[in-house]
């Protein structure tokens, strides 16, 4: 879960991870260290339509849900990172 500053949406001022509800270390703005983003818009032919979803979840927390997988996630290398 995401809350941004109240005078300026596009600045985070806290990350809390949706699962197990730990607070993410955050400076000047910046997570500093592993969170996984998702989010979707629901369409048609889903019980969800029209509604748009998002979550954060700490490094532990995604893993935890990996382990849930019958197929694995791809997983590949990348060499320039952001």
């Amino acid at each position: 879960m995401r809350q941004y500053l109240e005078q300026d949406k596009n600045t985070l001022e806290k990350v809390i991870c949706n699962y197990c509800g730990r607070e993410l270390k955050l400076k000047n703005g910046i997570v500093q260290e592993g969170v996984f983003r998702g989010e979707t818009h629901w369409g048609y032919f889903s019980s969800r339509d029209g509604e748009y979803h998002s979550f954060d979840l700490c490094e532990k927390c995604y893993e935890h849900l990996l382990e849930m997988f019958k197929i694995p996630v791809t997983v590949e290398e990348e060499t320039e990172l952001l």
